[in-house]
């Protein structure tokens, strides 16, 4: 079974877990899958591996791991990949993958437009 997480870099605010479950809850909805969890790379409790470990305690043998982030900074080229593979070291029945950053898309100067527009 395919997992997902999304991974934000987290933040010692409190509404960082608030936003993060919208958005896990719009994406369920999108891809019509319960099986999609949120985790944080610092400063809060869920972090990369507790949210691994949660999705295969669901049943996942897949995960697809979803960086919530803009750009391909250091997090993205190398501290989330040596993450990943020191957790895939310890479980190797598991396939993790690692996706694209959310990066330059139209999808999200259009919701940047809709910020100005409320100013």
């Amino acid at each position: 079974m395919t997992g997902i997480l999304l991974l934000a870099h987290g933040s010692r605010e409190g509404d960082t877990e608030r936003t993060m479950r919208k958005i896990t809850e719009y994406v369920k909805a999108e891809l019509g899958s319960d099986m999609v969890e949120e985790a944080y790379l610092q400063f809060r409790e869920k972090n990369l591996e507790k949210g691994l470990l949660s999705l295969i305690e669901r049943g996942a043998d897949e995960i697809k791991v979803v960086p919530y982030f803009l750009f391909q900074g250091v997090h993205i080229k190398e501290d989330i990949p040596a993450e990943i593979k020191e957790f895939g070291s310890r479980r190797p029945n598991i396939k993790i993958t690692l996706g694209g950053t959310l990066g330059a898309d139209k999808r999200l100067a259009e919701i940047v437009a809709d910020r100005v527009r409320e100013m």
